[in-house]
Order: C-alpha cells, then sequence, then structure tokens
C-alpha cells in the first residue's frame, strides 16, 4: 500500500506544497506528515533500503521535497514556514542521512528564521528542533563548511528572553559541541574559534539563577559536554565554571542534572583537571547514597565509578572506605539494577591498586556478607549476576582475602538453611558461575585444586548428599565452559556416571555438566558424546541434552565456533535427523531444539535441509522439523531471517497435515513467528487463518472412551491442539491484527470455544477482552451470541466432592470470564443487547459475582 502511493500520490503531494491558499498548504503538509509517520512505523528496524520499498522510493523523492521546502521557508508566512520545518523533522527521523547533500541549500532558512526580527517563538522553536535532529543524523563534517554562519544564530538563541527557546538553543548547542569536535585526535577542521563562544553562552546561562528550570538543566548538561569536549582549552576556566557545577549539586532541584553532568566530564578522554572541586564532589556524592531519590542514587554510582575509574590517584582512601560501607546498603535482591551498579563500583574500587588495604578489609566485613545472601535469592539474573561474577573475581586478589576462603564461603552459601530449606535452582547456577569465574581468576592452580576438589565429591559412593552432588556438576560445567578440563583424566566418565542417580535434579545438573565441559574443548569431548547418544539408549534423552548444550553455546557465544561446524556440523545433523522419529515425545523435542540452534548458526545448509522433511511419510519427523523451525525464530535479527522468508510457508503449511501432532507443531511455530517476526508471515496470513480456525473446532474423531474397568474415562486427543490455536490467535492480536477479520473468526469459533474445555475457555476470555477493546464494532454485533457462554461459565459451580485445586480452577475460570465481561461492559452501545443486559443486571445481584466483577473492573 505505501509503496503504491509513493509510486502514484507522492510525487503529487510534494507538488500540491506550492499551494496558494494557506490553509490548504497546511492540510498538505499534514497529510504528508502522517504519510511519513506511517512509513516510519512500518519500516521500523529495518536498516537498509531495498529497491521499491517505500523507503527507498521516499528517499527519491527527497531532492524535489527540499527544493519545495526551500521555497516554503522564503515565504512570509509564519505558519507556512512552522509546517515547512515539521516537513523536515518527521523526514529525517524517517531517512536519517538522508539530508547530506542538501544541508547547504537549508542553512539560508534556518539562518533567517532565527535571526529574522518577525520570527516567532514557535517557529525558532520548530527551527531548532529541526537542527537539533538533522546534526545528530548525520555526519559531523556535512555540517563543517557551515558552522561560521549556524553557530551564530544558535548561540544567539541561547539568550532569549522566552525560556522554552533558550532550553532547545542549548540542547542544540550540545550536538554543536560534537559536530564542532566530533572526536579528539586531530582533524582537518579547526575548532578552537568556537570553543570560547560556545562556553561563555552557556556560562552565562549556568550562572544566571534566576531562570526556569528547564534552562538550567539544559544548560548544566550542555555545559557538561562542553568541559569534556573542550577542556583542553578551557584551562584556565575550569576553576570558574566547575565550582558552579558543584553548586549545582547542592540544589535539590538541579542535583540530579548535575551529578550526570560530572560523569559526562569524568569519562571525557582529556582527563579533565578537577583537582579544583574533587574532594568536595566525591564527599557530596557519597551522601548521595543515602538518598531516597532511586534515579539520584543510580546516577550517583555511575559517577563516582567513573571518577573513581579516572581519578583514583588523588581520591583518599579515607573516602574510598566511606563509599564501599555506603555500598553494603545497596546490594539485594529488591532493586537489581542498583545491585548492579553497586558492585561493579565496589570491583571499580577493589581493581584500583592504589586504594588501601582497608578498603579489602572493609568489602569482606561490610560487601560480601550482602553478597553472599545476594547469590541464594532466585531473582538473581543478568547484569547484577555478572557484576557479582566479576566482584568475586576482584576479591580473589584483594588483600585480606584467601581464595580458600572465598570459595568455602560460596560452597556453604548453598547448603539448605533450617528456616528456608534448599535453593532455588536459578540460585544453585549463580553459586556455580561464581565459584568457576572465582576459580579462574585464582589461577591454573587453584582451579586445578578445585576441580580435583570436586569430582572426589562426585567419585565417593558414600557421599549421601545429593545436594553437594548436584552442586558440584553444576561448577564443574561452568568451570569446564570457560576452560579447557582434559588434563583431568576420565571427568567426563566420572560426570556421566551421575547419570545412575535416582534423583531427577542430579540427573539434569550432569547433563548440564557434561554439555559445558565439551564447550571447553569440542575436538575431544564432542566426539564422546556423540558416540554415547548412539551407543546408550537408556541415557539417550539426557545425552542430547548434554549435545542441545553444546549447540547452543555456540549458537548464542559464537566461541569456537569455526572448530564446531569445521569437524562436526554433519555428523550431528545425521544422528539428530536419525532420531526424529523416537518414540519418546521428550527426545524429539530436544532433538527439535538442536535442529533450531544449529539453524541459526548454519542456516544456508539446515533449512533446505529441514524443507525436504516437511515431506516426510513419517509423521514425527514433520512434527520435529515444525518445532524445529520454531526454535530458530528468535527475537533478535539472524542471518536465518532472509533464508527462511521464502520457505516459511512449506513449514507453516503443515497446520493442514492429517497428523494432529504435526498440525499442533505447525501451530506453536506460527504462533512463535507472529511473536518474535511477524513480518515474516504477514504474507501468508490471508492462507494460514482459514486453516488456523479450523484447528479451533472440537474433532469428535479425536474424543475416545477409555474403558478402566470400574469406570470409563473420555479422552480428548484434540484439546491440546484447541488450545494452542487459540493462544496462536491470541498473538496474531497483538503483532498482526491488520491482518485478521474478527467478524470471520468471533462467532463460528470464538463463541464455539468460549463452551469448550477450562484449558480452552482462558485464551478464549483474554481474546474476547482484547477484541472487545480493539474490533468493538465487530464484538458489538454478535453480542447476543456470546452471552450464553459466558453466562454458564459465571453461573458453573464445582461438584460436593469437588477437591481444593478444582474449586481453585473453577473460581480462576469465573473471574477469567468476569474480566472478559468487564471489558464488553465498557463497550459504547453494550446495553443495546438485552441479553447482554440481562447477564449484567443477574451478576449485580448476586452478592458474590458483584464483588468479584467490581474488584476486577477496578484493577
Amino acid at each position: 500500500m505505501l509503496t503504491k502511493l509513493y509510486g502514484e500520490a507522492c510525487p503529487k503531494l510534494i507538488d500540491r506544497f506550492k499551494e496558494r491558499e494557506e490553509n490548504v498548504k497546511m492540510d498538505v503538509f499534514n497529510t504528508f506528515i502522517e504519510l511519513l509517520r506511517q512509513t516510519g512505523n512500518v519500516t521500523k528496524g529495518q536498516s537498509d533500503i531495498n529497491e521499491l520499498s517505500p523507503r527507498w522510493l521516499l528517499n527519491q523523492e527527497v531532492p524535489k521535497i527540499v527544493k519545495s521546502i526551500n521555497r516554503q521557508l522564503r515565504e512570509k508566512s509564519i505558519k507556512t514556514k512552522i509546517g515547512a520545518f515539521s516537513v523536515l523533522k518527521e523526514l529525517v527521523v524517517v531517512l536519517p542521512d538522508c539530508l547530506a547533500d542538501h544541508i547547504g541549500s537549508l542553512v539560508s532558512g534556518i539562518e533567517k528564521a532565527l535571526n529574522d526580527k518577525s520570527s516567532t517563538s514557535n517557529l525558532k522553536i520548530e527551527a531548532l528542533i529541526f537542527t537539533r535532529l538533522v546534526m545528530a543524523s548525520h555526519s559531523p563534517s556535512v555540517f563543517h563548511p557551515y558552522i561560521e554562519v549556524l553557530s551564530s544564530p544558535i548561540l544567539n538563541a541561547v539568550s532569549e528572553r522566552y525560556y522554552k527557546v533558550t532550553a532547545e538553543a542549548l540542547r542544540v548547542c550540545g550536538e554543536l559541541v560534537r559536530v564542532v569536535r566530533p572526536n579528539f585526535q586531530a582533524c582537518n577542521f579547526d575548532f578552537k574559534p568556537y570553543v570560547h563562544p560556545i562556553y561563555n553562552a552557556i556560562l552565562k546561562r549556568l550562572a544566571n539563577q534566576d531562570q526556569d528550570q528547564e534552562v538550567k538543566e539544559c544548560a548544566i548538561s550542555c555545559m557538561g559536554l562542553v568541559i569534556s569536549t573542550f577542556g583542553d582549552n578551557l584551562q584556565r576556566e575550569l576553576p570558574t565554571c566547575l565550582p558552579v557545577l558543584v553548586d549545582r549539586m547542592g540544589n535539590e532541584i538541579t542535583r540530579l542534572t548535575a551529578v550526570k553532568a560530572f560523569s559526562v566530564i569524568a569519562s571525557s578522554p582529556l582527563k579533565i583537571d578537577l583537582s579544583c572541586v574533587l574532594d568536595h564532589v566525591i564527599a557530596e556524592l557519597t551522601t548521595f547514597l543515602r538518598k531516597a531519590n532511586r534515579a539520584l542514587r543510580q546516577a550517583t554510582l555511575a559517577t563516582l565509578n567513573s571518577l573513581v575509574a579516572a581519578y583514583g590517584d588523588r581520591i583518599g582512601s579515607s573516602a574510598y572506605e566511606t563509599i564501599t560501607a555506603e555500598l553494603s546498603n545497596l546490594i539485594s535482591d529488591s532493586d537489581l539494577h542498583m545491585t548492579a551498579l553497586a558492585l561493579v563500583l565496589c570491583y571499580t574500587l577493589m581493581s584500583d591498586k592504589r586504594s588501601s588495604p582497608n578498603v579489602g578489609l572493609t568489602v569482606r566485613y561490610k560487601v560480601l556478607p550482602q553478597a553472599l545472601t545476594l547469590i541464594r535469592s532466585s531473582l538473581l539474573q543478568g547484569q547484577a549476576l555478572l557484576a557479582l561474577q566479576n566482584f568475586f573475581a576482584a576479591l580473589v586478589h584483594s588483600a585480606n582475602t584467601s581464595f580458600d576462603d572465598l570459595l568455602d564461603s560460596l560452597l556453604s552459601s548453598a547448603k539448605p538453611s533450617p528456616q528456608s530449606g534448599g535453593l532455588a535452582k536459578q540460585a544453585l547456577y549463580s553459586v556455580a558461575q561464581c565459584v568457576a569465574v572465582l576459580c579462574l581468576a585464582a589461577g591454573d592452580q587453584k582451579c586445578a585444586s578445585t576441580v580435583e576438589m570436586l569430582t572426589s565429591i562426585l567419585k565417593d559412593d558414600s557421599t549421601t548428599n545429593s545436594a553437594k552432588q548436584h552442586l558440584s556438576l553444576l561448577c564443574l560445567g561452568e568451570i569446564g565452559r570457560r576452560k579447557d578440563l582434559s588434563s583431568h583424566p576420565h571427568i567426563e566418565n566420572i560426570v556421566i556416571e551421575s547419570f545412575q542417580s535416582p534423583f531427577e535434579e542430579i540427573k539434569s545438573a550432569a547433563s548440564y555438566a557434561l554439555g559445558n565441559i565439551a564447550v571447553g574443548n569440542l575436538s575431544k569431548y564432542l566426539p564422546f558424546i556423540l558416540d554415547q547418544i548412539d551407543n546408550q539408549q537408556k541415557k539417550q534423552y539426557l545425552l542430547l541434552h548434554s549435545l542441545k548444550e553444546v549447540i547452543a553455546r555456540q549458537s548464542v557465544g559464537k566461541a569456537g565456533q569455526a572448530e564446531f561446524q569445521a569437524t562436526s556440523v554433519e555428523k550431528i545433523l545425521k544422528l539428530l535427523f536419525n532420531h526424529c522419529e523416537s518414540e519418546e515425545e521428550g527426545v524429539r523435542n530436544v532433538v527439535a531444539e538442536c535442529l533450531g540452534k544449529i539453524a541459526l548458526i548454519e542456516p544456508a545448509k539446515l533449512v533446505p535441509a529441514l524443507k525436504v522433511r516437511t515431506t516426510s511419510p513419517a509423521a514425527f519427523t514433520r512434527a520435529t522439523v515444525a518445532i524445529a523451525i520454531k526454535y530458530s525464530m528468535v527475537e533478535r535479527p539472524e542471518k536465518i531471517d532472509e533464508i527462511i522468508f521464502p520457505e516459511i510457508s512449506s513449514f507453516l503449511m503443515l497446520i493442514k497435515d492429517h497428523d494432529r501432532h504435526v498440525r499442533r507443531a505447525a501451530v506453536l511455530a506460527l504462533s512463535t513467528a507472529a511473536h518474535n517476526k511477524p513480518n515474516l508471515i504477514k504474507g501468508h496470513l490471508p492462507e494460514l487463518l482459514p486453516l488456523l480456525y479450523d484447528q479451533t473446532v472440537v474433532k469428535q474423531e479425536l474424543i475416545r472412551t477409555v474403558d478402566l474397568g470400574p469406570f470409563k474415562h473420555i479422552v480428548d486427543d484434540g484439546l491440546e491442539l484447541r488450545k494452542a490455536a487459540f493462544e496462536c490467535v491470541d498473538t496474531l492480536l497483538d503483532t498482526c491484527l491488520d491482518q485478521v477479520n474478527p467478524s470471520s473468526f468471533i462467532v463460528p469459533f470464538l463463541r464455539s470455544g468460549l463452551d469448550d474445555h477450562y484449558d480452552v475457555k482462558m485464551p478464549c476470555h483474554l481474546i474476547l477482552s482484547k477484541l472487545a477493546d480493539k474490533c468493538s464494532a465487530a464484538v458489538l454485533a454478535v453480542l447476543d451470541s456470546l452471552v450464553d457462554p459466558l453466562q454458564k461459565t459465571v453461573n458453573h459451580k464445582p461438584k460436593q466432592d469437588a477437591v481444593k485445586q478444582e474449586v481453585d480452577r473453577n473460581e480462576d475460570m469465573i473471574r477469567s470470564a468476569l474480566r472478559a465481561i468487564a471489558s464488553l461492559n465498557r463497550i459504547s452501545g453494550g446495553d443495546c443487547s438485552l441479553k447482554f443486559k440481562s447477564l449484567m443486571n443477574e451478576i449485580m445481584r448476586s452478592s458474590v459475582l458483584a464483588e468479584k466483577f467490581n474488584s476486577i473492573s477496578n484493577e
């Protein structure tokens, strides 16, 4: 649609920029701006401009647009000029760098808008915003010929009386600083003549106390940029401006902005001389760590980290100790982002060779106990976990802290406590990762002795402590992933012996450990795993999980990828495809996940191989292939995307397969694609949607009666498929609503789902709520037909002898139905349905239902 617009309508629209009637001209501008916004939304995330794509076609029109806009900027009408700058702003947002060849022709328009006495504040603001956007999105060298012309009106605008113009001018100055000196190496452009004019203009605003807060904040930020960029040319001026920034740090209103400005200054490669204010700044920042303002504490931690890294030799040891003591109060799982920042700063303090031994003692007695408490949390993940690992790595080199004590503390933290019992699985993995990092930081000798100690726990037949064995396996896996353990003889055999354990968590940990040890030395251990998969039928599932660990580490980390591809891809693929027809669903799922992960590494090889097997006579193979495609659909962009795009239909059309397992696998793949890569499937939805809707229908041939002697049990083999199909529709409503025609789905299919099994009703209630919000007219047209199943659900009562689980499930189902009814009740015109009105009256007459409904409505 957009391609057609740019091919036909866009040139005509640009021609109409020259309309003489001002109101008509503004309508044309607004229409064109809306077109640009639609282009931006549709092509969001696309970095390249493919031929005949909307962005490519728009790019062809840029010279014509600029020529027309320049003509409008010479008009007398202020309104026309504002409209012209609005078009340019949107154009730069949609097509960054599109004006590189046209800046010279636009400079006079900007200069006139800022300098002309007839210009209004609104026009100046629009011109400044455009200037800021165009500077931010284009190469600095593009502007160097025009800096002299542009800088004067921009700096004049900094002195404007209207605060909004001043604030925007200061933001433009921030970009101007970057443009004037884009890097700190020698360049062809002489920036020095502009340093003092920019500095003086901003200092005047910075020193002025009587002005709007927005202007104050912009002046502080801009001065931070000026000092960090031009500090080597402002050495005489630093004793004047730095105390002003420190003063702003003492003001509660401007405190946060000033802290961030010092972070920018401290990060400068120029190593700005802060000696006149450094002690004061450090002392002030340390007190901020106790403030209730979360944003201030976060900014303070980042700034302190930059200051310690750059000026550690000028900061006293007592200040180090005070900061470290304050950090201990910020480390907890209640705020993992803050915890990560605090641990990073702690790591920087310990890593600084100039810090005193007392810092190590403070860390040991104040921070370490908090870190050992944090590591037991099941919430620990991401940057906080990574920061904690670096903390332990730094701590092992710190004074007054021994490796053996740290290792013992970590292993002890994993022991079950009388109060909370055993650790959560995630916490055990956290402990294992920290143990691994600690061992590697301590050196080869300590690492080797730790591995020996861990393997001795596994070899000791008298060890009955399953938690100890579990942790030992996880630690071996984490160490093995980071370091080659082939110097420890038969370690793979020691680990694989744990497959015989009666405890499932130990079997799983052994599988994880074996796979990760293989990552450390693929050439030795990968052939061992492949050989074991072929020869050990009983251990096949666990061994495949080990292989999955190896593949997953390659597809995500890319470490050792060349070795992995060169030696074993063919052998792995042959083995995996041989196990596609396994009778065990668990084995098939692991095989599918392995194939999906390999597809991310070798898409050119895997996609054709998977496509060939979509026509396999074995249903399990076809199902495995569909699930493999699901695992290859990850959120981040991958090279597989362009390879799978023309082939995706071959996999998703398995949704019409005669086998229900294959159909369910295809539905799951479609749902994952809709969630992660909707652009891959949008073109195929007109063909796929009727097939998907068909999977939501109850099929009598999939319902069977099992004779259990004293009684008979009805089994619905199509239930999981129907549930997956409705969940897929729910996902499509979020990502591909423009492709879904609700009228063809609500009555025949959603109506059926609302009267289905509990597991199907729940997603149907969610779908109905979304349709009521997004497609209210379609829902309103058939509202009467939806009332009966909803009424039946809210009035359903469990049997007298129902167990607690059944009662709770029924309660959840009623609340889910009431949530959907609340969404329907918000539709304007819903009271025209007598049946729905009657249902609402019935709910309000029941004290129990009314209380639940009101609670849900107020959520």
